[in-house]
């Protein structure tokens, strides 16, 4: 059995090597969908003996099966936004159905703990700050890890000021201002499109207060490069560094940047790069490939899921962190997912 709880007490590469593969052999034990995938790629359980040796689950698979590693009742359904599907169940003809990621929770402590911990490590007690959110896009619809996560963050805060804004821009312009000018430590979590519609109503000068993008245009405004739109947010601000979060529906865990676009990962969290070209193998640091991640907390799901995102890896930012930290550049597009032949069954 694996005790929950050694997972947040991760302290070394080996450790999380060591722990990572247990994962992995529970996973493929008690998890028929991911099991059937090792299977399908013939992978031989009693070899993988690295981290690159595990298979990694396409993350389509959270659309189309239900990826569970226990029999345990599930508390919570988290679900995405939803994407439209590009193709029919016959194939080539364009469907305009929208299908929607389901990650069913079977410990949702879990998934308290993990996000919980890491803020913790990334930026200290919550209550130490005002927890603003503009999230509309998730807000208005059910089933989003993120508002779960947010909404936690906001009661811990334990401040009257902390919130939710949907289109109330007017009222959140006052309040932020108000706060950054209090001297108040004052943490704004926004998906990007409202942060630009925000700063394109309001030019601020803010000087206690952190900036941070959960990503997402969700269709509102065009996508723009990371640089760029960092730039224009941080003139928009009147900030020197955005902060950004990934996470997404399918994990339980979020890596952060506090700046520049470089995130790094909590102990029990870790990326691997693919190769776009073969999914199987893996790049060097500095190459740009498909994004793996290794999410310990999903215990009770599947803990290694091959992303739809391209990103890079890069040298550790900070001395005593073990993984490494990575960029996210985009994601791919349908036409470009290389070994797809191996994400269908």
């Amino acid at each position: 059995m694996i005790n929950p709880q050694d997972l947040f007490a991760i302290s070394s590469q080996k450790q999380f090597e060591k722990i990572a593969l247990k994962v992995f052999r529970f996973q493929y034990e008690n998890n028929i969908v991911y099991q059937e995938f090792c299977n399908f790629l013939n992978t031989d359980v009693t070899k993988v003996k690295s981290l690159q040796q595990i298979p990694f689950l396409p993350i389509q698979f959270f659309k189309s099966h239900h990826v569970v590693s226990t029999t345990h009742p599930i508390q919570e359904t988290f679900t995405s936004s939803g994407t439209t599907s590009p193709i029919t169940s016959s194939g080539g003809i364009k469907d305009d159905s929208v299908i929607t990621s389901k990650h069913l929770v079977a410990d949702i402590s879990l998934y308290e703990q993990s996000y919980r911990t890491a803020f913790s490590q990334f930026y200290g007690n919550i209550e130490d700050y005002v927890v603003l959110a503009l999230l509309p896009s998730y807000i208005e619809r059910s089933g989003s890890s993120l508002i779960y996560m947010v909404k936690d963050l906001v009661e811990l805060s334990k401040n009257e000021h902390s919130g939710f804004y949907l289109h109330n821009y007017d009222e959140l312009i006052l309040k932020l201002i108000e706060l950054d000018n209090s001297g108040e430590n004052v943490l704004l979590i926004g998906v990007t499109y409202a942060l630009l519609d925000l700063i394109e109503k309001q030019n601020f000068q803010l000087k206690n207060t952190i900036i941070m993008e959960t990503g997402g245009m969700k269709g509102k405004r065009k996508e723009i490069i990371r640089e760029e739109l960092h730039e224009v947010l941080c003139n928009g601000f009147g900030v020197s560094s955005i902060h950004s979060e990934y996470g997404m529906t399918e994990l339980l865990s979020q890596a952060y940047s506090l700046g520049n676009g470089i995130f790094e990962c909590p102990a029990w969290m870790q990326v691997l790069i693919r190769d776009t070209e073969d999914a199987l193998t893996y790049v060097d640091n500095g190459k740009t490939g498909g994004v793996n991640v290794i999410d310990l907390a999903n215990i009770n799901s599947c803990s290694f899921i091959a992303t739809q995102d391209l990103g890079k890896k890069q040298p550790n930012q900070r001395a005593g962190r073990q993984a490494g930290s990575f960029e996210i550049l985009g994601r791919f597009d349908n036409s470009d997912i290389r070994g797809c032949n191996l994400m269908v069954m």
